[in-house]
């Protein structure tokens, strides 16, 4: 899309707008009254000669042409606050930002990042933690350069490669009547009471209709977000858990491999039509590059602490 001669302050008003869908509340943000955050954003629209956004309902949603200009305006944004702080600092380092879950942070990034961002690197690395979907609107939305998460379909507007795949494990006390065995299956699951995510969350979901299809009864004992806390609860004696094969078991767990529930594969990915800049290309190349590294956590994945 060819952007001709705009308004910078219009640019950056509309990526505040972007994000809130809100006139009053981005008004507020930005320090300026609405009628002139609305005249801003009419003006762009009219120098663009394209709708940005459109009302459905009671709610503000962008148009394909509003996506594109927020995406725009959230970088041009990005970069004038980048460069306000290196002539603060003394110091103009790139920036390299990447959006993943808590979970891929703790148990499958770690090594890669610290050597990408460690002694002599020159870009600064920004992290965003964020669920599957949250990494992928941050991608499009230009508000990340990469990101990780498990894909499953591949959208079209990204480009993907796979990282590695990671299976499902069952975490039972080490007193537990299976504790002992070499793995399970979806019916030893009957009767559990399991600490699961809140409703809504594709791990719970995707258990639930599992479970559901083999007419297996279970009940949730707790609800928690995240792997740290669901077995930090499990540790605590609230009941079992499912959780991704690569974490680390707390004292007093054993995990156990969960067959019949499908791996996740996961995958670094980045816009279709915003080719990595050779800083996104190194740090893609160190995490394809620890492929090794995570396989071995796999395999340590019924091991204790």
């Amino acid at each position: 899309m060819d952007i001709p001669r705009t308004n910078l302050d219009a640019l950056q008003s509309f990526a505040v707008f972007a994000d809130t869908l809100n006139f009053s509340e981005s008004a507020r943000l930005l320090h300026i009254s609405q009628p002139a955050l609305h005249a801003k954003v009419r003006k762009l629209s009219e120098q663009l000669d394209a709708r940005l956004y459109l009302r459905v309902g009671s709610a503000l949603e962008l148009t394909s042409a509003g996506e594109q200009v927020a995406r725009h305006a959230r970088e041009l944004l990005t970069l004038n606050r980048r460069f306000a702080k290196g002539l603060e600092t003394g110091r103009d380092r790139p920036v390299v930002t990447l959006a993943a879950g808590e979970g891929a942070y703790l148990y499958l990034l770690g090594k890669a990042l610290s050597q990408f961002s460690g002694p002599g690197a020159s870009p600064h690395l920004e992290l965003l933690t964020r669920n599957r979907d949250e990494s992928i609107q941050a991608v499009r939305a230009g508000q990340a350069q990469l990101g990780i998460a498990p894909l499953g379909t591949l959208p079209a507007d990204l480009r993907a490669v796979r990282l590695t795949v990671v299976g499902q494990a069952l975490v039972v006390p080490r007193t537990h009547a299976l504790a002992a065995r070499k793995s399970v299956r979806l019916r030893d699951l009957k009767d559990m009471q399991l600490i699961v995510p809140p409703a809504g969350k594709p791990h719970r979901e995707l258990l639930g209709r599992l479970l559901q299809a083999e007419s297996i009864p279970w009940q949730p004992s707790l609800e928690a977000n995240g792997w740290e806390l669901m077995l930090r609860f499990a540790q605590l004696g609230f009941g079992a858990t499912v959780v991704n094969a690569c974490c680390r078991i707390p004292k007093g767990l054993v995990a156990i491999p969960l067959n019949g529930y499908p791996p996740l594969e996961y995958h670094v990915f980045h816009a279709a039509d915003r080719p990595p800049n050779p800083h996104v290309q190194r740090l893609m190349d160190a995490l394809l590059a620890h492929g090794d590294h995570w396989q071995a956590a796999l395999q340590s994945a019924r091991k204790t602490a």
